[in-house]
């Protein structure tokens, strides 16, 4: 077998970056002498959190367009040419034989510049409504795997390769982690668990929901696995003192915590969502308002539109909430519904599907 050397760009948040992670732990699955190196952009997370899953990582010095502010926008154009330097430098020194990108800002220059080149390239795209860089690198990708249909109105169809997102392995068989899911976070199995997730940050507007519904979630005999996200937990830490309410910044044991989870509450980033297709939890989607292209909104609506899922738009939060959860707790019905409809949307082999994909461009 040839070896071969993949270089995997993408970050700026979670949603890049884990299944970013997920396609290199396939390949290196697949070939142990495979060699990878991931770029990233200076000061985003993916500089520490791909050192932490054992890859190298080179950092570009690029960021965003800034819609909202224009005059943060001054070094854009210097921090590109830059970065396409950089890029250029980085693939002449490495000389990889496939770059893959899974979106975010540094991906643009490293897939542009890998093209350039001859490199067989690979964008995965998560979301339903796709991101800027992918847009732009459409044209010059080889194949564009993606995780939802309807996308030729964004990427030439014959590149499309419908695979879904990568996930996590360990939360495939989650029914034989109850007991020890019910043990890891000491809960009480006379009671529902629910599942509050703001992603790694955090969520504003869900945590302050939250805290709103304390009495609430009492009331209804609820119990809650409350993560706050690192930006939030010193000012909601002090309700984890409360009975029946945990709060974390983070959680380590993500197969556990959804194993526990009766219902789950969800910001709509494309990795979560793929994720809670294959947890098959009565799920309620609040996506946030503040991302590009409002992609968040578009993957719940996806969902939602296949009666798989509830979702609730932060405005009418204080409106809709306490109708819509109070429905939910009290149907079964409701509840086997939204579990069967969504457990239908899950791809459970999406990462094999998309490592085929790369071995068949690595062939030609």
């Amino acid at each position: 077998m040839q070896k071969f050397k993949a270089i995997i760009s993408g970050g700026g948040t979670g949603g890049h970056i884990y299944p970013a992670l997920a396609i290199a732990n396939a390949l290196k699955r697949h070939d142990s002498t495979t060699e990878i190196l991931f770029v990233g952009a200076h000061r985003k997370m993916e500089m520490e959190k791909v050192p932490r899953a054992g890859y190298r990582i080179v950092g570009l010095w690029i960021s965003g367009f800034q819609r909202k502010n224009l005059y943060k926008n001054v070094l854009f154009p210097l921090k590109l040419v830059v970065s396409l330097i950089q890029a250029m430098y980085t693939i002449v020194r490495f000389r990889p034989t496939i770059a893959i990108g899974t979106g975010g800002f540094a991906s643009g220059p490293v897939l542009f510049v890998a093209s350039l080149f001859g490199i067989p390239t690979l964008i995965q795209e998560q979301n339903s409504y796709p991101g800027i860089t992918n847009k732009l690198l459409a044209k010059r990708a080889h194949t564009i795997c993606v995780a939802y249909g309807n996308l030729s109105r964004f990427f030439p169809k014959q590149k499309i390769v419908l695979t879904g997102n990568p996930v996590r392995q360990d939360i495939l068989e989650l029914e034989a982690k109850t007991e020890a899911a019910n043990a890891h976070f000491d809960l009480d199995t006379t009671k529902k668990t629910l599942l509050v997730l703001g992603g790694s940050l955090g969520a504003k507007r869900i945590n302050e929901l939250v805290e709103s519904k304390l009495n609430y979630f009492k009331q209804n005999n609820i119990q809650l696995i409350w993560q706050c996200g690192a930006l939030y937990f010193n000012t909601f830490k002090p309700y984890h003192s409360n009975q029946d309410v945990q709060v974390l910044d983070y959680i380590g044991r993500m197969d556990l915590a959804y194993a526990a989870a009766d219902f789950v509450i969800s910001r709509a980033g494309a990795s979560s969502v793929s994720e809670l297709c294959l947890v098959a939890k009565p799920v309620i989607f609040i996506p946030s308002p503040n991302v590009a292209e409002d992609h968040q909104t578009q993957n719940a609506k996806t969902v939602a539109d296949a009666k798989a899922a509830i979702l609730i738009k932060e405005s009418d939060l204080n409106s809709k909430f306490e109708a819509k959860f109070s429905e939910l707790i009290q149907s079964e019905t409701l509840q086997n519904t939204l579990k069967t409809n969504i457990k239908q949307l899950a791809k459970p082999s999406a990462t094999d599907a998309i490592l085929g994909e790369v071995l068949k461009l690595l062939s030609t």
